[in-house]
């Protein structure tokens, strides 16, 4: 059988054909970001989905199809038309910042972590699509006409490429208005965003029957973060994965009831459902960790990823060199959009190099509170398997594991979303389990490590309301 996986991304667009054992990369088109003002981050939704079908085609014939999607990116468009009403407003975006503090002063925190099991945040989807209700006036004539559907972008994809109005119970769990135990819409939760619940997705189960494009069905849809942890071969309690992408997202498996997060800045939610039942995970994210190595290229520090890999000096934050990688604000387990990025420790000694080097070290560390987190809620294993394309630089795999003081495993195919969710795929379609990949390498601690968190935590304590502080 032959699975085309659409790995559809923060910045890019990519198609993975699993066949026969073997997987690998067919096509990538990425898309372009917009970022009218400070704080707003958009995409062009009719580029991605012609990004998807430029995919699929080049995927050539297969059996069936997987889509993977961003999570918490959404959009509004019409139901008649299928026309886009708004930019996607994706993840990163924190212009509803302001909304949610104001309905954190008012309690309502208690009602999405009892509910959604998450916190108020502007990461999640619900209060993105409260503001395109009240501030785009597309979308208001749309819903007097009766015309409006609001959801996150696999339902929009799903929408115009299969014609079913659908959303998986993973991508839902990311958007504050799904109810983690009954896996459905919360007209609670609903009432808080003031978002009307028909104009919402149906949600499914992950490994179901969404529609057919071209013929071909489509048999999962999934959230890319979900999606990499079935990858990684991820099946029992305890055992953890962590994506490297444009952010750095660590889950856990708990197992078949979502557990109580509460106080550990880490969040219950749903790994999957599939016809065997639902499994819960605990997870949390780092916003920036590809996104800040892109930044730091922009910028100039440094040319080409060999430049990143190696070191001459000892790590950063011995010499007391730190960096906080908050570009976008803090994310789990803080949950703090007003902190910054920002050097500690320069001397007029401080290189290009060191600065990267720092950089680096503040991604792992910034993990390594997460899996701290997670591991303080239960038992994690003693390895981590982690993917993305930071798990493919040396220097910053070894010291993750020094850091974190645990077994590291990187594979020789890193792409480990698309493969999942493929994977998922071709158990529907064949009622058998498609084995995990094999490690290529597993990272062994060479030091102890774990005493420059510490160090680490004091800096993104300064971090804290410092772009508050700037205006």
């Amino acid at each position: 059988m032959r699975v085309a996986a659409i790995d559809q991304g923060t910045t890019s667009t990519r198609v993975l054909v699993l066949e026969g054992g073997d997987c690998r990369v067919v096509s990538t088109k990425t898309h372009g970001q917009f970022w009218p003002r400070m704080s707003w981050v958009e995409q062009d939704a009719e580029e991605i989905l012609a990004n998807i079908r430029w995919c699929l085609e080049a995927a050539g014939p297969v059996d069936a199809i997987a889509i993977a999607n961003q999570g918490e990116s959404c959009l509004a468009w019409d139901a008649v038309t299928g026309e886009p009403l708004s930019r996607v407003i994706s993840w990163q975006d924190s212009r509803t910042a302001g909304w949610i503090q104001q309905l954190k002063n008012a309690g309502g925190e208690d009602t999405t972590l009892s509910r959604a099991g998450l916190p108020l945040d502007a990461y999640f989807a619900a209060s993105k699509l409260a503001w395109l209700l009240k501030n785009n006036d597309a979308v208001q004539t749309a819903m007097k006409k009766g015309r409006l559907r609001l959801g996150t972008t696999d339902a929009f994809f799903l929408d115009r490429l299969t014609g079913r109005f659908s959303t998986d119970v993973t991508t839902a769990s990311r958007t504050s208005l799904m109810n983690l135990a009954t896996c459905e819409w919360d007209p609670e939760l609903c009432a808080l965003f003031d978002i009307p619940i028909d104009l919402l997705p149906k949600i499914q189960p992950t490994a179901s029957n969404f529609g057919e494009i071209n013929g071909v069905p489509v048999l999962t849809s999934i959230v890319d973060q979900q999606a990499s942890l079935y990858g990684h071969g991820c099946r029992d309690p305890g055992d953890m994965k962590i994506t490297f992408g444009t952010g750095a997202f660590a889950l856990a498996l708990t197992g078949t009831a979502p557990i109580d997060t509460k106080g550990s800045g880490a969040l219950s939610t749903v790994a999957w459902q599939t016809p065997a039942g639902a499994m819960y995970a605990i997870d949390g994210g780092v916003y920036d960790a590809g996104a800040a190595v892109d930044w730091l290229r922009r910028i100039s520090l440094f040319d080409s990823v060999d430049d990143v890999c190696s070191f001459p000096n000892a790590t950063a934050i011995e010499r007391d060199l730190v960096f906080v990688p908050a570009l976008s604000g803090r994310g789990s387990p803080h949950w703090d959009r007003s902190g910054a990025a920002l050097w500690l420790g320069m001397t007029s000694a401080t290189t290009r190099s060191d600065l990267c080097q720092a950089a680096l070290e503040g991604i792992a560390l910034r993990t390594v509170e997460l899996t701290n987190a997670i591991d303080s809620l239960m038992s994690v294993r003693a390895h981590i398997s982690v993917d993305g394309g930071l798990s493919q630089n040396a220097y910053f795999v070894q010291f993750l594991a020094d850091a974190s003081g645990r077994e590291v495993w990187t594979y020789d195919m890193p792409e480990l979303t698309g493969f999942g969710a493929a994977a998922m795929a071709l158990d529907a379609l064949t009622g058998n389990v498609t084995p995990p990949l094999a490690p290529s390498r597993k990272w062994r601690p060479q030091r102890d490590g774990r005493s420059w968190l510490s160090r680490f935590a004091n800096a993104v304590a300064r971090a804290k309301g410092w772009r508050g502080t700037m205006g």
